[in-house]
C-alpha cells in the first residue's frame, strides 16, 4: 500500500479517536470533517450518506419516545421490579433476562438505565453480590442490540444485505435471538459465582461501617395509568408486526417496476423493502399513541430515549459516509493485501468489527463502516450475520454509560474498575457472551442462509 493510503487510513483514525473523545455527536461533525479532507484533500469520490438506515432509526427512536413520554417506560420498569422480587436469588440469571428482551423490544440498550438500580437493589436485599447481576445485565442490554429487530445496528445490516443478497429480517433474528441470548446466559452462568459473597466482602463491610451504603427507604407505590399500560400495548404489537412481515416477506405490498436491462425496458414486480416497511409501522405506532394515550407532545423530543436515539443518527451520518468513503475510495489497495487473508480466516473480520466497535461506540456505526469492507471482500451472508454480535464490543473500556451507570448504582462497592483499569467488573461476562454468541450465531448461519 502507498504512503497517500496510510496518510488518509490516519485521517479516518484521527477523526475516529477525536469524535470519541468529544461524545455525544462529535463522532458524527468529525466524520464529516473526515469526509471533507478525504474529498477536498486527496481526491477521493464521496459515497452516498447512508439515508435509509439513517431514516429507520428515527421512525423507531421517535416511536419509543412517545412511549416514555407516555409513561410506557416507568410501566415497564414496574413490570421488571416485579420479575425480579418474585425470584430474588436467581437475579444473576433473571436481571440479564429483563434487559435482554428490554433492550429486544425497545430497540435501545439505554433503557437499561431505568432498570439497573432496581437490580442493585434487589440483589442487595436479598445478599446476593450486586455485581453479578449488573455485570451481566449490562452486558445483556448490549447483546440484544444486535438481536432486535428494531435496533438501529438491525436495520443497518438488513439494509446492506437484503437487496444483493436476498437476507431477510427473519434470517438476521433466526441467526441472532438465539446466539446473543445463548451467550449471555453463559455469561450468566460464570457471573454466578464471580467473587466473594455480600456479606465477606471487605469493600462493603467498610462502606457499611462508614455509612456510605445506606439502606433505601420504602418507595411510594406506583400505580399505571391507562396511557402507559396503552402505550406500550401499541409499540409491542408495533414490533410484532416489523417482525412479522420481516419472516414472512410474502404478505408485503409489490408494485410493477420498470427498470432498463441491456438497453430495454423491463417490467419487474419489486416488493416493499423491509426499510420502508420499519419507517411505516414505527411512525404509525407513534401516531397511535399520540391519538390515543395523549402525551404531552413536548416531552417527546424532550425525553432521553429521542435525545440519545438523535445522537446515534448525527454519528452514523459522519462516520458511516467517511467510512464508506475511505474503504470504497482505496477498495483496490485493501483487497489486494489482505483479501487472501480475510478469504482464508474470515474470523478475523470478527475481530476487525469488535476492535472497530470498541473505537466508535456504536454498533450500527460499525455496521455501517465495516461491513461494506466485509461484503466487497467477499464474505458470506452467513458469516457476516453470524459475526454480527462481534459489534457489541464497548463494554471493552469501561466508559460507556451503561457501564458507569452500573458501577454508580451499586452502592455496595461490589461493580467497578480494577486497579489495571481493563480488568473491571464487565470484561470477562462481556467477553465470553460476545465469543459464544459468535461461535453459535456462525453455526446457526451455516444452516440458515
Amino acid at each position: 500500500m502507498d504512503v497517500k493510503f496510510w496518510i488518509e487510513f490516519l485521517v479516518v483514525a484521527a477523526c475516529i479517536y477525536t469524535g470519541a473523545r468529544m461524545g455525544g455527536v462529535g463522532l458524527g461533525v468529525m466524520g464529516g470533517f473526515g469526509v471533507a479532507i478525504l474529498v477536498f484533500v486527496f481526491g477521493l469520490t464521496p459515497m452516498s450518506p447512508p439515508i435509509d438506515v439513517m431514516l429507520m432509526i428515527l421512525a423507531v427512536i421517535t416511536a419509543a419516545s412517545v412511549m416514555q413520554a407516555c409513561g410506557g417506560m416507568e410501566y415497564l420498569v414496574y413490570l421488571a421490579e416485579k420479575g425480579l422480587r418474585r425470584y430474588p436469588k436467581a437475579i444473576t440469571f433473571v436481571a440479564p433476562i429483563i434487559t435482554y428482551f428490554f433492550t429486544f423490544f425497545a430497540g435501545t440498550g439505554h433503557v437499561a438505565y431505568s432498570v439497573l438500580p432496581v437490580i442493585a437493589e434487589v440483589s442487595r436485599e436479598t445478599g446476593v453480590r450486586p455485581e453479578r447481576p449488573m455485570a451481566v445485565a449490562v452486558i445483556a442490554s448490549q447483546q440484544a442490540i444486535t438481536a432486535s429487530p428494531i435496533s438501529a445496528a438491525t436495520v443497518a445490516l438488513l439494509a446492506l444485505l437484503e437487496t444483493d443478497f436476498g437476507v431477510t429480517l427473519g434470517d438476521i433474528m433466526m441467526i441472532c435471538i438465539p446466539a446473543t441470548f445463548i451467550g449471555v446466559m453463559v455469561a450468566a452462568l460464570y457471573s454466578s459465582s464471580v467473587g466473594k459473597e455480600l456479606s465477606d466482602d471487605p469493600e462493603y463491610l467498610a462502606r457499611l461501617e462508614a455509612g456510605l451504603a445506606p439502606i433505601k427507604k420504602d418507595k411510594k407505590t406506583y400505580v399505571a395509568n391507562r396511557a402507559a399500560k396503552g402505550s406500550v400495548f401499541i409499540f409491542l404489537v408495533g414490533v410484532v408486526l416489523v417482525v412479522m412481515l420481516g419472516m414472512f416477506s410474502e404478505i408485503l405490498p409489490t408494485w410493477t417496476s420498470q427498470v432498463i436491462e441491456n438497453g430495454e425496458v423491463v417490467e419487474k414486480v419489486v416488493t416493499m423493502p423491509m426499510a420502508t416497511v420499519i419507517e411505516i409501522t414505527m411512525l404509525s405506532v407513534a401516531a397511535l399513541m399520540i391519538l390515543f394515550c395523549k402525551p404531552k407532545v413536548d416531552e417527546i423530543t424532550s425525553g432521553s430515549v429521542f435525545k440519545a436515539g438523535a445522537t446515534a443518527v448525527v454519528a452514523i451520518f459522519g462516520i458511516a459516509w467517511m467510512g464508506d468513503t475511505f474503504f470504497q475510495g482505496n477498495l483496490p489497495l485493501i483487497e489486494d493485501a489482505i483479501g487472501g487473508v480475510v478469504t482464508d480466516f474470515p474470523w478475523l473480520f470478527a475481530v476487525a468489527l469488535f476492535i472497530m466497535s470498541i473505537l466508535l461506540y456504536s454498533q450500527a456505526a460499525t455496521v455501517r463502516t465495516l461491513m461494506p469492507l466485509g461484503i466487497s471482500l467477499g464474505i458470506s451472508p452467513a458469516l457476516l450475520v453470524g459475526m454480527f454480535p462481534a459489534v457489541n464490543g464497548y463494554f471493552f473500556i469501561p466508559n460507556y454509560p451503561t457501564v458507569v451507570a452500573a458501577i454508580n448504582f451499586d452502592q455496595t462497592g461490589t461493580t467497578g474498575i480494577g486497579k489495571y483499569v481493563l480488568n473491571h467488573s464487565f470484561m470477562i461476562p462481556g467477553l465470553i457472551s460476545t465469543t459464544v454468541a459468535i461461535v453459535v450465531g456462525i453455526i446457526i448461519g451455516s444452516f440458515v442462509l
